[in-house]
């Protein structure tokens, strides 16, 4: 009886600064009626490669060389731009875009990306000033918005440097942005990054986000070391993120970061605090924990140049089926052990994705029973970075090599 007492009090504090309790079904539809961000978004973004020193040529080639290299085709819908592209304000207020990086401007940017079916996403920040020092958009959310409405804007990444670390704060400046995008006229995806600081899976939705970061940036590296201070890695966003797997659903999901797959320790953002670079086995992993967690595949390599594993990781539609299943669930984690982390995921199929975490340095055998993990009977093996079907049976039993994942889709249809 205290419990709800004290949630009663909450609630009436809450309505009386201004915040409205999260509802139920927020603003998450389009104006056709279907849900923003039915699926995870997939894109490409600029700020591990380029960081702020980006321009409309660079983004152009972008668009081109992912329409080139089948990424469009496979759902890599989004071209963001991430900070530094602002120019300040004109004499009416409103937000330009640096006139030397780029002088079409970002209507004639969305035009291009739209002509080769993708969207355009954008970024702005709940402050005076972005993480980078550039204009954003706090007390200007409107004007703002209807900007972004009529440039073509279809994604924006709202980050939270210089504002108040409280979460009542982060909530007013939140929603107030979420309901200027739903009143600009235009189908605007909202993405919040406030880094997880606030617990935003508790919120965001209920403010009209379809999704949130969970986690610090990610940096290009396997883990932060002991000796390191700061530098988050893999490991340690795939342990921010991997319990959260109650938030998750269609159209509203966790984002622990964007992929760091093919960045091979280029220096700039991804590169600082420890971030010297991954092995193939390893981004094949971000690839393969990040779609059994219905997370966001934002890639932010050089898509101009990848060679072919990236292709490979990347571009494996087998992969991107259990990130983009339409049942929405984000896998749950029911191993998790120094050495072994096991993944169950199911599907709107009925299939159900299993993935297995060697987080060791070595190859380590391993064995697991279906039925440990909540999966009765015999079911068809297919490993889906191999593209066959490796096994038939009650169970699973081989080598991992260290920091690999294998990703299996388990079927009992096919036995029928």
């Amino acid at each position: 009886m205290g419990g709800l007492v004290w949630l009663i009090v909450a609630a009436v504090i809450t309505w009386s600064v201004g915040v409205r309790p999260p509802s139920i079904e927020a603003h998450v539809r389009s104006s056709g009626g279907e849900l923003l961000a039915q699926t995870p978004p997939m894109g490409w973004m600029t700020w591990n490669y380029f960081g702020e020193n980006i321009n409309e040529r660079d983004l152009r080639e972008m668009a081109d060389a992912m329409e080139r290299s089948g990424m469009v085709k496979v759902g890599y819908k989004y071209l963001m731009i991430d900070d530094g592209w602002q120019g300040g304000r004109d004499n009416k207020n409103n937000i330009i875009p640096d006139p030397k990086k780029f002088p079409s401007g970002i209507k004639a940017l969305a035009d291009y990306v739209h002509s080769k079916g993708m969207k355009l996403g954008i970024y702005s920040d709940a402050a005076p000033l972005t993480c980078a020092g550039y204009t954003a958009s706090l007390n200007f959310e409107e004007q703002d918005a209807k900007t972004f409405a009529a440039w073509g804007v279809d994604y924006l990444k709202y980050d939270y440097c210089g504002a108040p670390s409280d979460a009542h704060t982060a909530q007013v400046r939140y929603r107030a942005m979420a309901d200027a995008l739903r009143k600009s006229g235009r189908d605007i995806v909202f993405s919040v990054c406030e880094w997880g600081e606030r617990r935003p899976w508790a919120w965001a939705s209920g403010l009209g986000a379809q999704l949130w970061r969970t986690t610090h940036d990610v940096r290009d590296k396997w883990a932060k070391k002991p000796s390191e201070k700061w530098g988050v890695g893999l490991m340690d966003i795939l342990d921010e993120n991997a319990d959260l797997h109650e938030y998750a659903g269609p159209g509203k999901w966790n984002d622990p970061d964007m992929l760091i797959v093919g960045l091979y320790g280029r220096k700039g953002p991804s590169g600082d605090g420890g971030g010297s670079g991954c092995s193939d086995t390893e981004y094949q992993s971000n690839m393969s924990l990040w779609s059994i967690m219905a997370a966001p595949l934002i890639a932010t390599n050089d898509v101009r140049s990848m060679n072919a594993e990236t292709k490979r990781i990347l571009l494996n539609e087998e992969v991107i089926a259990v990130n983009q299943d339409a049942l929405g669930k984000q896998g749950v984690r029911k191993v998790k052990n120094i050495v072994w982390n096991v993944f169950v995921k199911p599907l709107a199929n009925g299939d159900t994705a299993v993935a297995i975490l060697n987080r060791s340095d070595a190859r380590q055998n391993y064995a697991i029973e279906f039925s440990e993990l909540g999966l009765n009977g015999e079911f068809e093996i297919r490993d889906l970075w191999q593209h066959k079907v490796t096994g038939r049976g009650t169970n699973w039993k081989g080598d991992v090599e260290g920091h690999e994942t294998k990703l299996f889709r388990l079927s009992q249809n096919r036995l029928r």
